[in-house]
């Protein structure tokens, strides 16, 4: 559903998701582009009645918080990124990102290590 918002619904949702939660004004500061609190405060209210957003009161004033966990977002926008940019190939997606010149800790490479065995275990488990 993300992918189907409008381009500045779809940017303030994204934006509360990297804050994880916030207020208006926490929310349009961390915009790229920055637009007025009235505007922000309409998105976000469209973004609730889609169910995508909810509000709390909090002593500082009403916060908003994105309602989908963060991560299955993040694996949905992953997997528009692999299909639109690498077709489809996750390899090719992990690559690029490899590729960029930052190094690795001992920790992450161990973790990618993992993720490879899980993965290739996986597919090889699906063709016995």
């Amino acid at each position: 559903m993300i992918e189907t918002l409008p381009r500045r619904e779809r940017e303030v949702f994204e934006t509360l998701c990297r804050l994880e939660a916030g207020a208006v004004a926490d929310v349009r500061d961390a915009l790229a582009d920055p637009i007025s609190d009235s505007a922000v405060r309409t998105l976000l209210a469209r973004l609730e009645a889609k169910g995508l957003v909810a509000r709390s009161q909090a002593a500082t004033g009403v916060v908003y918080r994105p309602v989908p966990r963060t991560d299955a977002v993040a694996a949905g926008a992953l997997q528009k990124m692999i299909d639109t940019f690498f077709a489809g190939s996750a390899a090719s997606a992990a690559t690029a990102l490899l590729g960029l010149g930052q190094r690795l800790t001992p920790e992450e490479a161990a973790a990618l290590e993992r993720a490879i065995d899980e993965a290739t275990e996986r597919k090889q488990g699906g063709r016995s």
